[in-house]
């Protein structure tokens, strides 16, 4: 998944967001920082969001189960890792990947972690702690190497 599809998937979802939310166009045009000239094309598939409305939508909307099931879990975790190619910090908590996640491997007290939708892969500790987030496979496999290896000294 990139920013296009993102993109193209958010704008085409923004009057099922709007309507999940119970907004009115004028109201969710307020929060997005938008015309409400600018929604209605939006909405009608004359032209898309840009990238800075989508994080935006993101973010003020993640917990929108229209957005999760576009993007599969967590939207900001989707478009953090987007923007950044990768993320390898620890993150925080998440709920282990019991719905939108399959387990690639596990080594020690980590496991890498393919997200179905999105495509994305993350590692998580034992106690469902985000490590690393990433699109590309191979560092993903590699770097739940470093981790596992850290973690036995």
């Amino acid at each position: 998944m990139d920013k296009q599809e993102v993109i193209d998937l958010l704008s085409s979802k923004m009057k099922l967001i709007r309507v999940e939310k119970g907004y009115t166009q004028d109201k969710m045009a307020e929060v997005l920082g938008i015309s409400k000239k600018t929604l209605v094309q939006i909405e009608k598939g004359r032209i898309q969001a840009n990238w800075t409305q989508v994080v935006a939508l993101c973010a003020l909307f993640r917990d929108s189960e229209i957005i999760e099931s576009v993007l599969g879990d967590s939207p900001l975790e989707v478009v953090e890792t987007i923007a950044h190619d990768e993320i390898d910090v620890p993150k925080g908590k998440t709920l282990g990947g019991k719905v939108w996640w399959k387990e690639i491997k596990r080594i020690g007290p980590f496991r890498l972690q393919q997200n179905l939708i999105s495509k994305h892969y993350r590692i998580l500790d034992v106690h469902n702690d985000r490590w690393y987030s990433s699109f590309d496979k191979e560092e993903a496999l590699r770097r739940l190497e470093e981790l596992a290896q850290a973690a036995k000294m």
